[in-house]
């Protein structure tokens, strides 16, 4: 039997990108709220300049992820396994106060004003053949500029490094050709140029291309209170030892703590989503120290990551809802999409580049490929992507940077490291994938987590589509870092061969599955993250994306959710009831 405890206005199940932020403007209206973390509250005592316990790309998940990761099979009729087992890639989320926005390499990005309509654009520019058979890519339900406002808000929040390229429609020297226009710089100036991304943005002007220091999270000089980066190398996958990069543990969940209207409950892993007999969600049930508790709430918001919240929704089964909450309409799980990653080296002979000094979010960047900011006529597919040139390499990542031809152990391994390692350059970009009638997320019928609950079954293949992306995104990267001078180039990480992008089929940008829209017969939330089914029940995160990017999602993340907060309580009395 549940304890049963004090009623609130909200419970937001989950406090990373997403819902850390949503209980700022929450808090700050005066609402109480109680926020469910299914793991620890840490600071930046814990995170050691460790690089074997860095390079543990998923400690941080420990608490829950680690037991919980979601299987994969490529076909609605296939038999799921481990990712692993199949010769995919898991890229995880981790548990904990601050969520992914601890350990992410915080490069942060606002969408194209073209990812917004992505389908509506591609049909008036190509014509309705340009989408591919069986995509359900769909526009989103509102646009760039309903979104700017909060954009800014996220930026001056976290106090983000950046150079401005767009402001108020006016190009700005240096900064981004591409972006949509702001209306505000950047809050701080861009970190310090390293030697090897000023070699590759020469590299990429020489080639036509319009290089520019990219946005991060990662503070240039102190902010309100808040350090400046001392380039240690070791904040990707970690978190950052002495909280110089923005996430929500370190701006907006302290500041919603501060109003005294946030109350934080760590260790605290939600079951199910309740609802009464009218079908109002009436709050969360959740395990803490082994026993159950019942937070009785006048509105729900879950708030976790894109597998977590699905799981939760087809979980929380009632007798209004038989098929999961909110998912009458069978569209929870929908049109799940993994972001497409293109990750190149190239060998530079006898040349110090020195990548180990600095941090990963010291790149030189450049967005000519991204969106439809290039004529795709002809080339089989849509969207894009961003290419980076960034630092912050260690020992342990460099070693994993070898051609494909040579071993990966053995004394001609280690004589090639000793020589080379500090002579390697990468070339990392993303991809922007599509949504497909077969792609999608539901429980495991047979695998279950340490608790024996459901995991989440992947079910997902790489189209032609995304092949043909990834082949030019190859070449590419070919190109750019032979104009900078490389001798050879290969494959690393996530690109097998041109032609042959490693799947992964769970990713940390991974979006989909309570997608957002105006029709609730095909979407599950409107544009402000309101469930259609349920009046009073927010979904936040990139599960309600329509569509991925050519880059980062974090930035988006915060600033919908951001968005959908201050609708919240702006129409408090009519959701809540």
């Amino acid at each position: 039997m549940a304890i049963t405890l004090k009623g609130t206005d909200v419970v937001v199940i989950g406090l990373g990108a997403a819902g850390g932020t949503a209980v700022l403007p929450l808090a700050q209206a005066g609402l109480e709220i109680v926020g469910l973390e299914a793991g620890p509250r840490l600071t930046a005592a814990d995170y050691a300049l460790d690089e074997i316990r860095q390079a543990n790309w998923n400690w941080l998940g420990k608490w829950k992820v680690n037991n919980e990761v979601p299987t994969w099979r490529q076909t609605p009729t296939g038999v799921a396994a481990s990712v692993a087992s199949q010769g995919g890639a898991a890229i995880l989320m981790n548990n904990g106060v601050g969520g992914t926005s601890i350990h992410y390499a915080a490069a942060s990005w606002r969408y194209l004003p073209w990812q917004f309509q992505v389908r509506s654009h591609t049909i008036s520019r190509y014509g309705a053949g340009a989408i591919p058979a069986g995509s359900t890519v769909a526009d989103w339900p509102l646009t760039y500029d309903d979104l700017e406002p909060y954009y800014e808000k996220v930026e001056y929040l976290h106090g983000e490094s950046g150079l401005a390229g767009n402001l108020k429609g006016i190009k700005q020297a240096g900064g981004n050709p591409f972006e949509g226009p702001r209306n505000k710089p950047y809050p701080n100036p861009p970190l310090r140029t390293a030697g090897w991304s000023a070699m590759m943005g020469e590299a990429a002007k020489k080639l036509g291309y319009h290089p520019f220091p990219e946005a991060t999270f990662i503070r240039s000089q102190p902010y309100k209170g808040m350090p400046a980066c001392t380039y240690c190398a070791l904040c990707s996958p970690n978190g950052c030892y002495i909280d110089a990069k923005g996430g929500t543990a370190v701006a907006g969940i302290p500041e919603a703590e501060a109003t005294k209207h946030l109350q934080v409950l760590t260790g605290a892993r939600a079951t199910q989503i309740n609802v009464d007999s009218s079908g109002r969600a009436t709050g969360v049930t959740f395990v803490q120290g082994g026993l159950e508790y019942f937070q009785p709430a006048k509105v729900v918001i879950v708030s976790t990551y894109v597998y977590e919240n699905v799981r939760l929704l087809l979980l929380s089964k009632a007798a209004a809802f038989p098929q999961g909450l909110s998912n009458n309409h069978g569209q929870v799980g929908k049109h799940y999409i993994s972001q497409l990653l293109i990750i190149l080296s190239g060998l530079f002979p006898g040349k110090a580049l020195n990548t180990f000094f600095g941090t990963s979010g010291q790149s030189t960047t450049i967005d000519d490929l991204d969106g439809d900011n290039f004529d795709h006529t002809g080339l089989g597919f849509i969207g894009g992507g961003k290419f980076s040139f960034n630092t912050g390499k260690t020992a342990i990542s460099a070693a994993r940077l070898t051609p494909p031809s040579l071993a990966s152990w053995g004394s001609d391994w280690k004589a090639w490291i000793a020589k080379n390692a500090n002579s390697v350059g990468t070339a990392s970009g993303e991809g922007e994938a599509l949504s497909y009638e077969d792609q999608f997320l539901d429980l495991d019928p047979s695998t279950k987590d340490p608790q024996g609950i459901p995991v989440v079954r992947v079910t997902y293949r790489l189209h032609e589509t995304e092949v043909r992306l990834h082949q030019y995104m190859w070449k590419k990267a070919d190109e750019l870092l032979k104009a900078a001078g490389a001798s050879q180039t290969w494959g690393s990480g996530f690109s097998l061969a041109p032609d042959k992008p490693l799947p992964v089929p769970v990713n940390s940008h991974a979006y989909g599955g309570t997608r957002m829209g105006d029709d609730p017969e095909q979407t599950v939330v409107n544009g402000f993250g309101v469930s259609h089914e349920i009046p009073n029940l927010l979904v936040l995160g990139a599960s309600a994306f329509p569509t991925s990017a050519g880059s980062n999602p974090t930035k988006t993340v915060m600033a919908w959710s951001w968005r959908a907060a201050d609708n919240l309580v702006k129409n408090w009395g009519a959701i809540a009831g």
